[in-house]
């Protein structure tokens, strides 16, 4: 009876040190329970999407280019397209400063960053600049958001 009784307030408190865990407030086994299964799922889907930044952060290798950049000009602006063929969390904000740096001013853009990276906008600016220039700063923040030298 002792045995039972000890196994009772040792599964009691481990269900109270994973209720805190998963900072659930339900008070019943299979709500704690529950609770744990989608705190879990949620860690999950966090590891999967770091996992997913870390591999877009680290240096490219043979297998994985650039992100390729086209620039056309329109009659008073340009159309810049940005691909890469994996998601790229964060180098949207890292072109966007070069248009900023450019005097570029954004009239339209479409931007996915889930799986994979796609970046199309049309900017006007004054008279600084050209289609060359604006493709060769792109390239740049690109290199740089990738840690790659020129």
């Amino acid at each position: 009876m002792v045995s039972r009784e000890h196994k009772r307030a040792a599964l009691h408190e481990k269900l109270q040190i994973l209720r805190s865990l998963t900072n659930s407030h339900a008070l019943r086994k299979s709500s704690i329970i529950v609770d744990a299964s989608k705190y879990i799922k949620e860690l999950k889907h966090k590891v999967e999407r770091l996992n997913r930044e870390i591999a877009c952060t680290q240096k490219p290798v043979d297998k994985s280019p650039l992100p390729e950049v086209t620039v056309e000009t329109l009659e008073k602006g340009y159309l810049i397209h940005v691909f890469s063929e994996k998601s790229c969390p964060g180098l949207l904000v890292s072109v966007l400063e070069v248009f900023e740096d450019l005097g570029l001013n954004v009239l339209e853009a479409k931007a996915s960053c889930t799986d994979t990276f796609r970046l199309q906008a049309i900017g006007r600016d004054g008279e600084s600049v050209n289609a060359e220039m604006v493709k060769e700063a792109v390239e740049r923040a690109i290199k740089s958001f990738f840690g790659v030298g020129e």
